[in-house]
């Protein structure tokens, strides 16, 4: 879209800048307008950590779908926020590693649903890569979509990445979670990842994210956060700074703390 904007979609408007948008501008992409780097060039002037977390949040999304689809076993897996395709999403990166396994992507944006039917293809001819287009505040619909192609009897990885932030309210955010964990089976996995209100610096970024007219964005403590996981067996580490999760089966360099968390856990 940058290198485009005289070809909008008549259903967008390019001038109020979009949070997918947003951060597939902080990712490096090429789906954005002026208006999303405006805005996300803003926050990254009073938070420079928020490319280095965007871009370290796709790290922790391919070592943690690695090791569910190769030492876990997982052969089913629910990202829920999925956001515009980037790189190594999470139908390659499990079926690189398992080609049949099958991924349903769950997002509520129509321009995220238009890219990802475009592009979130099946790599692999033995796995399925589907799409259900809901809000994660309604997880009775995402369930249903869902079970098109996911068999609940079996265990299944449920991703919220970096998404749940949307919501203000921590009880509605545990009673997603929860009725999504509810409805799959022993041996299932949670991998959620968010940022956190640890340093002064990213608070400052989120105020002047809604200054530049972008949605507000939630943080919350690491203990917060971990109140997602109750019931749930947490794989080692536990809830950490997403780069210093099992970082030695990392690609790239590993890179310090930083103000996200996240954690894996396993339903017993």
């Amino acid at each position: 879209m940058s290198s485009d904007e005289d070809a909008v979609p008549a259903a967008i408007d390019p001038t109020v800048p979009h949070a997918a948008r947003i951060w597939n501008h902080w990712m490096g992409g090429k789906d954005n307008y002026a208006s999303d780097r405006a805005a996300g060039d803003a926050v990254a002037q009073v938070y420079p950590d928020i490319v280095v977390m965007a871009r370290q949040s796709r790290q922790f999304l391919i070592r943690a779908v690695s090791h569910l689809a190769g030492e876990a076993g997982i052969r089913q897996f629910l990202d829920i926020g999925t956001g515009l395709p980037t790189m190594q999403n999470t139908h390659e990166v499990a079926q690189q590693t398992a080609p049949e396994s099958r991924i349903v992507y769950v997002d509520n944006d129509p321009l995220v649903l238009a890219h990802a039917r475009a592009l979130l293809r099946n790599t692999r001819a033995e796995g399925v890569t589907s799409y259900v287009h809901a809000d994660y505040h309604d997880p009775e619909r995402i369930l249903a979509g869902a079970a098109d192609t996911l068999d609940f009897g079996e265990p299944v990885a449920v991703m919220f990445m970096g998404v749940l932030g949307y919501e203000p309210e921590l009880s509605e955010l545990r009673r997603i979670v929860g009725r999504v964990m509810a409805a799959v089976p022993s041996g299932s996995h949670l991998v959620l990842w968010d940022g956190t209100d640890t340093g002064e610096a990213v608070v400052e970024g989120g105020e002047k994210l809604i200054e530049a007219g972008g949605i507000p964005y939630h943080l919350r403590g690491p203990d917060e956060l971990g109140r997602c996981f109750e019931g749930l067996e947490l794989l080692e580490p536990g809830m950490v700074p997403i780069t210093q999760w099992r970082p030695a089966s990392a690609k790239v360099g590993a890179a310090g703390p930083i103000d996200a968390y996240g954690a894996v856990g396993r339903k017993p």
